[in-house]
């Protein structure tokens, strides 16, 4: 365009050129937004891949401790920590970089919030093409590539002809570009951010697939005994206040290599010859239970859980008496049946609640609350008034299951269900929760990248793309997982299954 030789129309006309120029460079709110929407997924699926991986070092670390699993463990699980100290240094590393990053597009924390102008297009360049940050990231993921491989002979044949991590150039319409120019030239700060957060996704997938490979590495020993059953006694089964009840259980086979663990009401218990004993002093008239939890070892090496129940009654030594059928505690969202003694005929005994709701006639009445806390009922019999405190709790979480429900399983019994549940366990009212929905992440094995789905009920069924995937060394997390059952719907903790 030819400048006008009047000085005023030639400084509009040079102004406009420059107006143009910024309009060129200016980055769409939509496209930072989209960006920042990207980034904040990718750092979530690295939180869920971190959880999945702390399941796999929880499980290796008991493996040590296994008698089963021990000898094979400790030629892997330092290997899988070798894999843990090596991405967790290299994601130390990128953080630094996000740092570097922000502060070269004007950082500044106000009120704990980070602000930067995160559209600015010289920062990245400046930052890993001008300062040399591009190779030096380069050549940390061919590092940390090499040394994972390294770990071990069968991990790089395992591992490297499709390892999750690559620093080749990028294709563009222009042709193939190195590197760094390819990822960081003239790159948005937030479009650079979303590309490091990717690279760290990248990592943490590549430490889940050699930790889960280590895992399955781990073979198991087979456990022989004659004959396994539980042994659970008492001393009484009907007892007076003040009186001491002792609980004895085990179980009914005994080995050297073999670890029965028994608990009572909650209390772990030590076996001697495969027995335990627990001793409490009863209270509080009418019908208890005692519950009994814990596993043994079965033939086939895998465990065996245990749940029974001891049931007693404590006697009353006259007047009015209020028993519960179920437990020594009322539940918000079911009704609570209880049995009331008055000694006295029912005609001249008046019965009354505070912190809750009775209703029924005679012995047996039916209790409803809405409020944790205490509740109170009043049994006046022969004008002599009697008192009872009880508790008042939530339902507890339920559990959510696949299947067996244990962290580790088959693959080709996870991957063959239909459904999951929200399983209630070791609770005496017969209620039930429904799965309303849940977030499901799937990484390791034959999932280079983590793959994300969702349900919306108890059915798998839009899951089952995903499900034929599954193979020995898959992770499946179910993550913010709603239920709804007796007291309205709640969140539940999520689970992790790990297959092999």
């Amino acid at each position: 365009m030819a400048l006008p030789k009047e000085p005023r129309q030639k400084m509009i006309n040079i102004m406009y050129l420059v107006l143009t120029a910024i309009l060129a460079l200016n980055v769409s709110a939509e496209v930072i937004e989209a960006f920042k929407t990207v980034d904040k997924s990718l750092q979530s699926s690295s939180t869920n891949i971190s959880n999945s991986n702390n399941l796999l070092y929880e499980s290796l670390s008991k493996m040590l401790t296994d008698d089963k699993t021990k000898v094979q463990a400790a030629v892997w699980q330092p290997k899988a920590e070798q894999a843990k100290k090596l991405a967790a240094d290299l994601d130390t590393y990128i953080n630094g970089l996000k740092v570097e990053l922000k502060k070269g597009a004007g950082l500044v924390v106000k009120d704990g919030k980070e602000d930067f102008k995160e559209d600015n297009l010289d920062a990245s360049t400046r930052l890993f093409e001008t300062n040399g940050k591009g190779e030096e990231l380069k050549k940390k993921l061919e590092e940390f590539k090499n040394s994972i491989l390294a770990i071990d002979p069968k991990i790089k044949a395992k591992f490297e002809s499709n390892f999750p991590i690559s620093t080749d150039g990028v294709q563009g319409k222009e042709g193939k570009k190195d590197f760094t120019s390819g990822y960081f030239h003239m790159t948005p700060t937030v479009a650079a951010l979303t590309i490091l957060s990717k690279f760290q996704n990248n990592v943490k997938n590549v430490e889940n697939q050699v930790v889960t490979f280590c895992a399955s590495q781990v073979g198991a020993v087979e456990v022989h005994m004659d004959k396994v059953g539980v042994l659970v006694g008492q001393s009484s089964n009907y007892l007076m206040p003040g009186q001491e009840l002792v609980v004895t259980a085990g179980v009914g086979a005994y080995s050297s290599t073999v670890q029965s663990r028994i608990s009572i009401n909650g209390n772990p218990v030590n076996l001697v010859d495969g027995q335990g004993e627990y001793k409490t002093t009863v209270s509080g008239s009418g019908k208890h239970t005692i519950q009994i939890s814990g596993s043994f070892t079965g033939e086939d090496g895998k465990e065996v859980p245990i749940n029974k129940t001891v049931e007693y009654v404590v006697g009353v030594p006259g007047g009015a008496a209020v028993m519960l059928d179920k437990m020594n505690v009322f539940y918000i969202g079911v009704d609570n049946p209880i049995t009331i003694s008055s000694g006295s005929g029912w005609d001249k005994t008046t019965v009354s609640m505070t912190g809750g709701t009775i209703s029924g006639s005679g012995s047996n009445r039916i209790v409803t609350v809405t409020t944790p806390g205490t509740a109170k009922i009043n049994v006046t019999a022969d004008g002599k008034t009697s008192s009872f405190d009880f508790r008042v709790k939530t339902i507890p979480d339920p559990v959510f299951k696949v299947a067996s429900g244990k962290p580790r399983m088959p693959s080709v019994e996870f991957k063959n269900q239909q459904s999951c549940r929200a399983e209630l366990e070791k609770f005496d009212f017969d209620t039930r929760f429904s799965v309303v929905s849940a977030t499901v992440y799937f990484s390791g094995a034959n999932f280079p990248n983590v793959a994300t789905a969702s349900i919306t009920s108890n059915s798998l069924a839009s899951l089952s793309s995903f499900l034929t995937r599954c193979g020995p060394g898959s992770v499946v997390t179910f993550d913010n997982i709603r239920v709804t059952g007796p007291g309205g719907a709640r969140t539940i903790e999520g689970r992790s299954f790990a297959l092999y």
